[in-house]
Formats: C-alpha cells, structure tokens, sequence
C-alpha cells in the first residue's frame, strides 16, 4: 500500500514538473506578445523598492499560470480517467472530494482573482494604475475563505485545533473564525513574498514537500498527491523565474499558493505548525506590520523598505543571495515542523 501510494505520488509529481516545463515558454510567449509586464512606478512611498527595482520594469508578469494551470490540467484528466475509464490513469486519479476539493477550488478561485488582478495592473488600472485595491481584495478573500470555513464546519464536522506536543482542543463555533483569518494571513502573506526572482517559488516549494510528507503520514494520499503536483510545477516554474528571471509570479500565483498553504494546514490540522511550515512568509509580513505600526506611532521607519527582502536589498546584499538563504531557512524551519509532527504522533 504504501509503495504503490509512493510511486503514485512520484510519478504525479514527475508529470507535474513535465507538463509544467512545456507550458513555460509557450505562456511566456504569450504574455511577451501580449506586452502582460510588470509595471514599476515611481513612488514617494516606497523610494527605496522603486529604485532598486526599477531595472525591473517590463519583464512579463503573470506566470503564476503555469503552477496552477498544471494542477487543473493534470486534476481535470485524471479525474475524466477515473469517471469513464480505467487501469493505471485511473490510478493516478488525485481528486476526492474529501482531500482536494477545497484546495483545487480555493487555488482556483485566487488565481483567477490574482490574473484579474495582474491584468488591471499592467493596464494601469485600478487605484493608482495598481489593480485591484487592497481593501476589495481583503473582501474577497475573505469571503472565499468564509465559504470554506463554512465547509469545514458544517459539512465535514471540523472544530478541533491540535497544538503540537500537546493535542486536540474542541474550538466550537470560534474554528470559523481561526479558518477565515488563516486563510487570509496566508494568501496575503505569500502576496507580501513575492519580491525577489524565485523567493516565493522556492519557499513554497519546501512547504509544499513537507506537507506531501505530513499528508502521507496522515493516509491522506490524494492530498500528498496533490501537494507533489505543486512541487512538480514550482521546480518547472523555479527554471525560468530563478535570477535573473525570465517571468514574475505575479498575484495569480502567490495568491493562490497562499490561500493553498492555508487550506493544506486546516486539512492536515497543522495550523500552529503553519509558522514553522511558512516561516518566511511570517517574517516578510511581520516586518510590514512592524514598519506600519512604527511609522504610525513614532514616526519613523525600523526597515530601510518592507518586506524586509527590500530591506536586504537596500543594505546591499545581492537578489541570489538573499533569496538562496531565505530557501535555506525554509528547508530548516520545514524541516523542524516535520519533525515536531512525527513526534506528536509517537
């Protein structure tokens, strides 16, 4: 059972990778001929990120496609395989409705969202000429993040919140509350990530291993089998959008890997794990909060520019670098949830 389970996951997450390095340069043609570049403005806000960035400006943008467009594709056949045909594409069918539903659809919903978003943004519309504004989009999310709350809750029975070492705790009616503000800090946090060439891609890469691995050990194989697609894809994806890139992630793709890390945790019941899983994008959105609330109350900046990538920047350390080790804080911090949930479970 296991070793078939293994394979399955193997060979979902080789196509993933396959099918997501055929679609690269076909989209990235697409967006090229379409003039889809990133736009990077001038602003008296952010002085620092629009200097240190602006060398930037015209590279395509909206390659996020690529990730979640390989899941839908891969998500879409097998499932048709598993409906009208048979033997070993059945097999590799990775769509349940009790393991990825929520999860496809969610990804789904952010990443059109996120295109939509991406869109405005290159025409320079919007507030600003910036898109979506950020209040709409909170709103959005949140609603979307509402309906799976509600899912959770009240079609599947889920009100228990674990805590690592410790164990289960009923939360009643309060676990709608914890879903929604998880789901959203996730999506808006990789959001915040994605600002350095290949940064979100790689960490989310890690996450993405390790919860193939939590998912296994929790029998949820559908799920490991749909984090392993992810993996395929980002690796594809990571080919062209490590520096310099090629293409931009843009929202289409860090928000729906967001609101995706946020719906794996809620499945796998690992959200006080969440921090560790998603370490970076805990600190890329601490130090935004921490720049907001310094500036507010005491009228000056802790940060040279937020995220605090930006902030590496401004001291001088190169793009690669820093991206090469925030990867190497992940594969550590994913690491050590890994462990503390392998034994939690001793």
């Amino acid at each position: 059972m296991y070793l078939a389970e293994t394979v399955r996951i193997l060979v979902l997450t080789t196509l993933g990778f396959l099918i997501a390095l055929i679609i690269s340069p076909l989209w990235y043609r697409f967006l090229v001929k379409h003039r889809f570049g990133k736009q990077i403005r001038d602003s008296k806000e952010t002085p620092v990120f629009s200097a240190l960035h602006k060398k930037k400006e015209g590279t395509p943008t909206g390659a996020g496609v690529i990730i979640w467009l390989t899941v839908a594709i891969l998500a879409l056949v097998f499932d048709l395989a598993n409906k009208f045909g048979d033997g070993y594409f059945k097999y590799l069918n990775f769509v349940s409705r009790s393991e990825t539903y929520l999860p496809l659809a969610a990804m789904l919903a952010a990443a059109l969202l996120g295109f939509l978003d991406d869109w405005l943004g290159v025409l320079r519309l919007g507030k600003n000429g910036q898109g979506i504004r950020v209040s709409y989009k909170i709103i959005v999310y949140t609603i979307i993040a509402a309906v799976g709350a509600w899912w959770f809750y009240f079609r599947l029975g889920w009100n228990v919140i674990n805590i690592p070492l410790i164990g289960n705790f009923n939360i009643g009616p309060y676990y709608i509350i914890v879903f929604i503000f998880t789901i959203v800090a996730s999506a808006f946090s990789a959001n915040e990530t994605d600002g350095l060439d290949g940064l979100l891609g790689g960490v989310s890469l890690f996450s993405f291993m390790a919860f193939t691995i939590i998912a296994f050990a929790l029998h949820r194989y559908d799920l490991a089998a749909f984090c392993g697609v992810l993996m395929g894809a980002l690796l594809a994806f990571l080919w062209f959008n490590i520096y310099p890139a090629k293409f931009f992630m843009g929202d289409t793709g860090s928000m729906s890997l967001g609101i995706t890390l946020g719906v794996v945790a809620m499945l796998t019941n690992t959200l006080f794990l969440l921090p560790l899983l998603a370490f970076i994008l805990v600190i890329e959105s601490l130090s935004v909060i921490v720049q907001v609330i310094s500036k507010k109350i005491f009228h000056r900046k802790i940060f040279y520019s937020t995220p605090i990538h930006h902030h590496f920047e401004a001291l001088g350390w190169p793009e690669s670098q820093i991206t090469m080790r925030f990867w190497i804080i992940s594969a550590i911090t994913s690491s050590l949830a890994i462990v503390i949930f392998l034994i939690s479970r001793l």
